[in-house]
C-alpha cells in the first residue's frame, strides 16, 4: 500500500472514532424491535447498533441522502451513482468511476442485505460498521469517490439551508439540539442501507415459502449441484444470504471469511495486481494475498461483471473459472496460472460439469433474482416521485 493511501485510511479511521466519541457501539438485536422490518417469518432481523436505533423518519432521511447529488464535489454524483436499484445496487461497470472521473480498481458491490454483513467492502476486515463505512465514499481520497474531503462545513451548510432537510433531521433526531451534523448524516445513511433487504426471489418462495412450482426443474437440479461436495459452492456462498460472512439476531457469533479464488498468480508465487491485493493490503501478511470476501449471490444475475475487479464478464465464465480451479492468463502484465496459486482456498479445486449441468446451475443462480427488490419504491429515488 502506498503511503498516501495509508494516510487516507488513517484519516478516515480517526474521523470515524471522533464521530463515535461518547456513543455506545454495542450491537443490540433488541434495538430492532420497534421498527417494522416487514420480513417473512423465516428471515431473522439484522443487528442494529444500540447508538443508532431504526426509525421510519431516519430511514426516509437516509433515502434522500443516498440519492443526494450535493454530497459530491461536482453536485452531480451520489451514493446511488455507483449503486443502481435496477442492478441490485451495483453499477454494471468493471470498476466504478468517482465524481471526478477517477477509475476505481474494484467492482461496485451489491448493497442487497448489506445489514447482514459483519464486514464491509471487498477486503477490509477492520470496516465493520455502516455508519463508519459511509465516510469512505464521501471523504476518501484514494480513490476519490464523492470528493468531499475538507468540505465538511460545506455539506452541513447545504443541509441547514435546505428547509426539507432541516425538517427531516429534526424529525429523525428529535432529542438532538443541533440534529444536522456528520454523525447523524452517516447514521441516517446506514439506517436506510439496513432496509435494503432482498428475500422475495423465486428461490425464496420455493425453499422457504413452500411453493413447489416457484422455480423450474432445472433450477432444482442446479440447487443440488450448488450444494454438492463436488462443486463446493455452498461452503463460501451458503446460508440465508449466500455468503460465509454473515450476522443476524439469531446467530450466537459473527461469521467472517475471506478467500483467494486463484484469480491471479502473476509471479508464480501467488501475487495479485498491486492495486488489488485483498486483505494483504491491510495486514501485509503473505497468506492474505488475494483474499477477498465472498459476496452474496442474491440477484447475482443482475450484478455483472464479477469478481472484486470486475474481470469476469458473465456467470458462464465464472463457472468456467471455478470448474478449472483457477484462471489462467496466458499473456500480458497479469499472466499466470491461478490454479497453482499457493494461497488459493482449499475449496477451489476444480470439478467436472456437463453442459446440461452447467445450464442447470445457471438456472438456479437466476432463480435468486428478486424482482420486488429492484422495483420496491421504498428504495427508489425520492426526487423522481
Amino acid at each position: 500500500m502506498t503511503l498516501s493511501r495509508w494516510f487516507s485510511l488513517l484519516i478516515i479511521c480517526l474521523f470515524s472514532v471522533c464521530l463515535s466519541i461518547g456513543l455506545s457501539t454495542t450491537l443490540s438485536a433488541s434495538s430492532t424491535s420497534e421498527y417494522n422490518w416487514n420480513l417473512p417469518v423465516w428471515m431473522p432481523k439484522p443487528i442494529v447498533p444500540a447508538d443508532n436505533p431504526m426509525t421510519s423518519q431516519k430511514v426516509e432521511l437516509g433515502r434522500h441522502l443516498f440519492y443526494e447529488n450535493r454530497l459530491s464535489i461536482t453536485g452531480k454524483f451520489s451514493c446511488a451513482s455507483c449503486h443502481l436499484q435496477e442492478l441490485a445496487f451495483t453499477d454494471g461497470k468493471i470498476g466504478s468511476v468517482g465524481a471526478t472521473g477517477e477509475k476505481h480498481p474494484r467492482n461496485s458491490m451489491s448493497l442487497a442485505n448489506i445489514g447482514y454483513n459483519p464486514v464491509l467492502t471487498w477486503a477490509n476486515p477492520l470496516m465493520t460498521k455502516l455508519e463508519n463505512q459511509a465516510l469512505v465514499p464521501i471523504f476518501g481520497e484514494h480513490p476519490v469517490e464523492m470528493g468531499m474531503v475538507g468540505r465538511e462545513k460545506q455539506i452541513l451548510a447545504m443541509l441547514r439551508d435546505d428547509a426539507k432537510y432541516r425538517q427531516m433531521f429534526t424529525d429523525a433526531f428529535k432529542n438532538d439540539k443541533s440534529p444536522i451534523n456528520l454523525s447523524n448524516l452517516t447514521k441516517a445513511l446506514a439506517a436506510f442501507e439496513r432496509t435494503l433487504i432482498s428475500v422475495n426471489s423465486p428461490y425464496d418462495k420455493y425453499r422457504f415459502g413452500g411453493d413447489a412450482n416457484a422455480i423450474s426443474p432445472a433450477a432444482k437440479r442446479g440447487e443440488k449441484l450448488f450444494n454438492s461436495e463436488d462443486l463446493e459452492c455452498f461452503h463460501c456462498h451458503g446460508g440465508i444470504n449466500f455468503t460465509d460472512s454473515v450476522m443476524h439476531e439469531k446467530l450466537a457469533f459473527q461469521e467472517i471469511a475471506f478467500h483467494n479464488t486463484g484469480l491471479y498468480n502473476i509471479d508464480g508465487k501467488g501475487s495479485y495486481p498491486a492495486d488489488n491485493t485483498g486483505v494483504y493490503e491491510i495486514t501485509s501478511k503473505p497468506t492474505d494475498m488475494g483474499r477477498f470476501k465472498a459476496p452474496t449471490l442474491r440477484n447475482v444475475a443482475l450484478t455483472s461483471p464479477y469478481m472484486h475487479d470486475g474481470s469476469i464478464a458473465t456467470l458462464e465464465e465464472v463457472i468456467d473459472h471455478y470448474q478449472v480451479g483457477g484462471r489462467t492468463i496466458d499473456e500480458g502484465e497479469f499472466a499466470g496460472i491461478g490454479s497453482t496459486n499457493p494461497f488459493k482456498s482449499e475449496f477451489i479445486g476444480g470439478f467436472k460439469l456437463s453442459e446440461s449441468e452447467k445450464q442447470d446451475l445457471l438456472e438456479f443462480l437466476r432463480s435468486l433474482t428478486d424482482e420486488e427488490f429492484i422495483k420496491n419504491p421504498a428504495f427508489s429515488n425520492p426526487n423522481l416521485e
